[in-house]
């Protein structure tokens, strides 16, 4: 199928990024809008393989987007969920420490939890082990009250049926942007495509595109694999919620943690290998041709940025089920080699690096240029901040005169 069409406004990316601004600018009273999917079903990567947890703003510092948008975002994700009657668990969450040295990281937390809006409580063990009697930690955890499951998949599902019954979006599913012809034309898989506006929440490929407008071109892309393994159902003990480590807040991994899904698996992880492609999901399959300059950039930042040298010697040896499992039975009193199981899910996180200061980028950015719009690192938590950062992006951009 070969297309030809001209929108008012063009989304690259049917992710939760792509739906939720779509959702904000019908609800504005935009309309004309065409958004773009290179799959041929939602929720194939990021959006659909994450764990479906909404966060609560406890690790982010109070004066970046993600802990401006992450409360809120919660707020208007578990409001939804409970308008369309799609599966949601309220259930909290807790930080625990492995060792006194991460006490002073847990208070650092409960400061910026505080900072940022956020119901959070110190308990001590006792008052732990009433929420998470299997938890473990050294004298003391964070209890986050207002963190929650949702099942992503479902959310995407829903927010596509809303936008299709709305007459005013129009899918195209299977279609890659490709590059661009003058100003205003997308050149896609499916033909062209004209527009007046412009925006770019391609996820994985967010940088890729923002290339074809010479936007962004100080960033690069690398990709971190997340592996996660299952709780075996008959197990003899259990997740309630959420089982957090106390993460190294220096970069934006939050480390193997425990998690109860809406449908009741409990999954561990998820780890933060580095990749060898967007896509690289499997040990080999997914390496694409980006394989060698991935792994030369991952070299760069090695040799340059201690942050990322500790995640590169830490992380690929969690390949091994023993050391995964170590690492995931530091959190709990009880856990058998045994009881753990591997899973399918596998996700890729892209995180994006300013490659002038060789340093992770650890917030969103919203670059504006022109008649066009890029969402850049949208990595968690992007699902819960989503329709917060929809609000914001089309109030500013849609509905500003800009």
């Amino acid at each position: 199928m070969s297309i030809d069409t001209k929108a008012e406004i063009l989304i690259v990316g049917a992710g939760i990024i792509g739906l939720t601004i779509a959702r904000e600018l019908v609800r504005t009273g935009h309309g004309d809008i065409v958004i773009i999917e290179k799959e041929a079903e939602l929720g194939v990567h990021a959006s659909g393989r994450n764990s479906g947890v909404l966060h609560a703003g406890i690790y982010y510092s109070p004066d970046s987007l993600k802990a401006k948008s992450c409360l809120n975002g919660n707020f208007l994700m578990r409001a939804y969920c409970k308008e369309k009657g799609l599966p949601l668990l309220e259930n909290g969450k807790v930080i625990v420490t492995r060792t006194q040295a991460e006490l002073p990281v847990l208070d650092e937390l409960f400061r910026r939890a505080t900072a940022n809006g956020a119901k959070v409580d110190m308990i001590d063990q006792h008052q732990l082990a009433s929420i998470e009697p299997n938890a473990r930690t050294v004298e003391r955890a964070l209890f986050s009250h207002y963190t929650a499951v949702v099942d992503p998949k479902a959310v995407l599902k829903s927010l596509k049926k809303d936008l299709e019954e709305s007459g005013r979006v129009t899918f195209v599913m299977g279609c890659r942007m490709t590059g661009l012809k003058g100003s205003g034309v997308a050149l896609t898989t499916k033909g062209e495509i004209r527009f007046n506006r412009f925006v770019n929440a391609a996820g994985a490929y967010c940088n890729k595109v923002a290339g074809f407008f010479g936007v962004g071109e100080n960033y690069r892309l690398i990709p971190f694999k997340g592996v996660y393994r299952l709780l075996k159902k008959d197990a003899p003990y259990t997740v309630n919620s959420s089982i957090y480590p106390v993460p190294d807040i220096r970069n934006p991994f939050l480390g193997v943690h425990f998690t109860r899904s809406v449908h009741g698996d409990v999954y561990l992880g998820p780890t933060a290998i580095p990749a060898f492609g967007r896509e690289n999901y499997g040990i080999v399959k997914g390496i694409d041709s980006e394989a060698f300059s991935i792994a030369f950039q991952d070299l760069v930042l090695f040799l340059t940025n201690k942050s990322f040298r500790n995640v590169a010697l830490t992380e690929p040896a969690k390949y091994i089920p023993s050391v995964f499992f170590k690492d995931a039975a530091r959190l709990v009193k009880e856990l058998k080699p045994g009881d753990v199981v591997a899973a399918s899910k596998v996700g890729i996180r892209p995180q994006l690096v300013d490659w002038d200061t060789k340093q992770l980028v650890m917030d969103f950015l919203v670059v504006a240029d022109g008649a066009t719009l890029h969402v850049l690192n949208p990595i968690s938590p992007a699902f819960t901040s989503s329709m917060d950062l929809a609000q914001g992006i089309v109030a500013k951009h849609f509905n500003a005169g800009s």
